[in-house]
């Protein structure tokens, strides 16, 4: 497995080395020690997450609070998403900043993304099933979400704006001014 730091530190790619032949192919889409001896830390997942959506579907951006903040290890299975991490460790000297990945079934690129980062995709192909693991489980009375669209994060999600299909709920979601974001000073969010 190859891992990258992209433009913000803590945000990974994870590219894994792919075995073929005219049987078909071979790759280990996941191993702990060889991440957590790039991260330099323990990353313990307890939780494995599937959802399939079509073109246009736009799923996020969405966190959880403490105590059960998550980290994520994104793949898609089949189809292309646009990824997206946006650092909200208010305080960090990426805050507000965001990352985002092209990961499809052809480039099998995972998108490791730490506590204290909102996350989500836009799904750029016919239809998509993307699956990530968490460090955390899933607490809806926990969950908390940012504006797809807020001007100050400049995210462009590669789709036309009439392509867009969301939830009531994402449509809904505050801005990063109003967020309930992390405090970057506390190491529990600062340790990468």
């Amino acid at each position: 497995m190859k891992f990258i730091r992209t433009s913000i530190k803590d945000v990974i790619i994870c590219e894994p080395q792919v075995f073929g032949d005219h049987r078909g192919y071979f790759f280990e889409s996941f191993r702990a020690d060889s991440l957590e001896n790039f991260l330099g830390f323990k990353v313990d997942f307890c939780q494995d997450n599937e959802s399939k959506s079509k073109y246009g579907v736009l799923r996020g951006l969405h966190f959880q609070k403490e105590p059960h903040i998550q980290s994520k290890l994104v793949r898609v299975m089949e189809g292309k998403v646009l990824d997206m991490a946006v650092d909200l460790r208010k305080g960090s000297p990426t805050f507000g900043q965001h990352v985002a990945v092209e990961l499809s079934s052809e480039n099998r690129k995972q998108m490791f993304i730490p506590r204290g980062f909102a996350h989500g995709f836009a799904v750029l192909s016919e239809t998509a099933i993307l699956a990530y693991k968490c460090d955390n489980y899933y607490t809806p009375k926990l969950e908390r979400g940012l504006l797809f669209n807020d001007s100050s994060l400049g995210i462009d999600w590669k789709l036309p704006e009439k392509d867009l299909i969301l939830s009531d709920k994402d449509k809904n979601q505050p801005s990063l001014a109003k967020a309930d974001v992390f405090n970057y000073s506390d190491e529990f969010y600062s340790h990468v």
